[in-house]
């Protein structure tokens, strides 16, 4: 992936804090996170203000998560040094940004959000007749849009919010991108590049524009992406020159799809908090083996002589992901056979759970016994996030006219 700046393509993702990590974050988000941080510059967020959303009556769950949920990532390797970490209320340009956006979002944008009314029948048992669940979504495109990020790691599902954050983006572009003295600004800004540089541009644009030359258009990002002397928004500027869009304020985003993880709970179920399924992140190991120790299996076996069914156990699901070839062919063929009980097939899995758990579940409890360590790498997060939120900031309020002097 690559950027107009030249810069390191920037990944954003978030969590809410609202209970313990399982699981199924981990296969589903951290591993991918650790995989990101050494590839792209990230931004990673705990998401207090969507917690409140539908947790708002519970704001004690939310304080208490904040610090866990950090810790888990830290001890899953999301690295402070490689990505930055941060929390999303105090970074405050995200609020501002979202009330900016609101002004020009239409209604019926958020109102068709998928997710908008699958949730409401999900949460019948809570109050989401607010505005701020109906806005969540553009909360999330301010998140995205505020550091200008070039990717958002999603699962299919949450695909159309990150199309929504594309059009918000696109809507604001078009409303707020010319500038009155627009094409002056962009003749100034090609100035700096140098004379040859600037007749180089010149004439690409030129054959682009007269001719439709999509080879000269490459040829002319890649000029720009190489100027070192000339900033991030002439660069924005050269750009829509040259395709006669004009300025991008607010580039826009693209769904960075994440591989298909299912975690299974300990039900058949997909592993979730709410059905109460789940293993923790940092679950006690005698918890942990008494819960895969009593989960249900094949309901053919009632008695350890009776032959079963691996493939419709629950367990055979974790097999999938924590056993390889040989130890699921024993299981097939014990289970099929009787040749071996339950409890003999679910050993492996307590094993290969507890040595995937015991490393994180080691560091989680170096990170509980410092905990100024974890809130100074908040601290240290929340500022670099802020210095780069400040400036796009600072573009929008220009481009709608708010930078009075």
């Amino acid at each position: 992936m690559s950027t107009l700046s030249g810069r390191q393509s920037r990944v954003l993702s978030g969590m809410r804090p609202t209970g313990k990590l399982h699981l199924g974050h981990y296969h589903g988000v951290l591993k991918n996170w650790v995989k990101l941080q050494q590839e792209h510059d990230c931004f990673f967020f705990v998401a207090d203000w969507h917690a409140l959303t539908t947790h708002y009556e519970n704001r004690e769950v939310i304080a208490e998560n904040v610090w866990s949920l950090v810790i888990d990532w830290l001890a899953c390797g999301v690295n402070p040094n490689m990505a930055r970490i941060f929390v999303q209320s105090r970074v405050p340009e995200h609020a501002e940004l979202h009330l900016l956006l609101s002004m020009v979002t239409p209604l019926g944008w958020l109102e068709r959000v998928p997710t908008y009314k699958d949730q409401q029948e999900q949460l019948r048992e809570k109050d989401l007749a607010t505005y701020g669940f109906l806005g969540y979504p553009l909360l999330q495109s301010a998140d995205i849009l505020i550091y200008q990020a070039d990717a958002v790691p999603v699962g299919e599902d949450q695909v159309a919010h990150v199309e929504l954050t594309r059009e918000v983006a696109r809507r604001f572009n078009h409303l707020f991108g010319r500038e009155p003295d627009f094409a002056d600004k962009a003749e100034a800004a090609a100035r700096k590049m140098g004379k040859k540089n600037a007749r180089l541009y010149a004439n690409l644009r030129k054959r682009y524009q007269e001719q439709g030359d999509t080879e000269a258009l490459e040829v002319a990002v890649a000029l720009l992406a190489d100027q070192q002397n000339i900033t991030l928004a002439d660069q924005e500027r050269l750009r829509g020159y040259l395709d006669g869009s004009g300025r991008v304020i607010l580039p826009e985003p693209k769904a960075l799809l994440t591989p298909a993880s299912r975690m299974p709970g300990l039900d058949g179920r997909k592993m979730s908090k709410s059905y109460g399924n789940y293993i923790s992140l940092r679950e006690d190991p005698k918890t942990l083996e008494q819960k895969i120790r009593t989960m249900p299996t094949d309901p053919a076996r009632v008695r350890r002589t009776d032959p079963g069914e691996p493939t419709k156990c629950p367990v055979w699901d974790f097999h999938k992901i924590y056993s390889g070839k040989d130890t699921r062919e024993w299981v097939l063929q014990g289970c099929r056979s009787a040749g071996i009980g339950c409890l003999d097939c679910k050993k492996p899995v307590i094993d290969a759970m507890q040595t995937e758990l015991e490393p994180i579940r080691a560091r989680a409890r170096e990170y509980e016994k410092d905990p100024d360590l974890v809130r100074n790498i908040v601290n240290e997060g929340n500022e670099a996030a802020r210095e780069e939120a400040r400036e796009t900031l600072g573009e929008v309020r220009e481009a709608m006219g708010l930078s009075y002097r």
